[in-house]
């Protein structure tokens, strides 16, 4: 039986408090997650310290977000059903 390599995964940790990934984050952002307080919900980054906010904040930029899109629209940002973050 031969053995392959193991193949190295780069984690890019984001919050060192609860083993948060960048990816991980990147991953509750796709599911719906569009602010730091909801991905904190989700996974717990930025919950303890706080220190990784600024850095959730960054991978979260200017994506499409529902509730962005009704605030640059000039709507109420909670008239519409949202769906529910991961």
């Amino acid at each position: 039986m031969t053995l392959e390599p193991r193949r190295e995964v780069e984690r890019v940790f984001v919050c060192s408090c609860f083993g948060v990934t960048e990816e991980q984050v990147k991953s509750h952002a796709e599911a719906g997650a569009c602010t730091p307080r909801q991905i904190a919900s989700a996974c717990k980054a930025g919950t303890d310290c706080g220190g990784c906010v600024r850095r959730i904040q960054a991978i979260l930029g200017r994506g499409a977000c529902p509730r962005r899109q009704l605030i640059d629209k000039g709507q109420p940002p909670l008239a519409a059903e949202l769906p529910e973050a991961a």
